[in-house]
């Protein structure tokens, strides 16, 4: 079977799969790992993809707002939704943490020491 790399990012070989992926894949499957009512950085994401956090918020913004992908999970390394094109937050990502019980202070920020996902276990 072939696998083609797309040119959404390069590939790497899974050894759980035995299968390539692109970085917006494993990126998408990284973040699929974060648990409701947790949150997790660009960069922390980045960091265990081997990306720069702006490819991981690039992969973010190219998801279908109906992706099962948790992707209002992710936030910027202040614990805050990072500002759109717009200069706005994104309303829904908001709303969306809410409904998990993240809690944000009056500046709109997230206790990462409460909130923040810890990562993968090497255990």
């Amino acid at each position: 079977m072939n696998h083609k790399v797309s040119s959404q990012g390069s590939a790497f070989t899974s050894h759980q799969y035995g299968i390539k992926e692109t970085i917006r894949e494993k990126i998408s499957r990284i973040v699929s790992l974060v648990p409701h009512g947790q949150v997790a950085t660009y960069g922390q994401i980045a960091g265990i993809v081997g990306c720069t956090p702006i490819q991981v918020g690039y992969a973010m913004a190219a998801l279908s707002s109906d992706s099962a992908v948790p992707w209002q999970r992710i936030v910027n390394r202040w614990g805050k939704i990072s500002l759109r094109k717009d200069g706005n937050i994104d309303v829904e990502q908001y709303r969306r943490l809410q409904e998990e019980g993240i809690i944000f202070d009056s500046n709109g920020v997230i206790s990462l020491s409460a909130y923040g996902w810890h990562g993968i276990s090497l255990d």
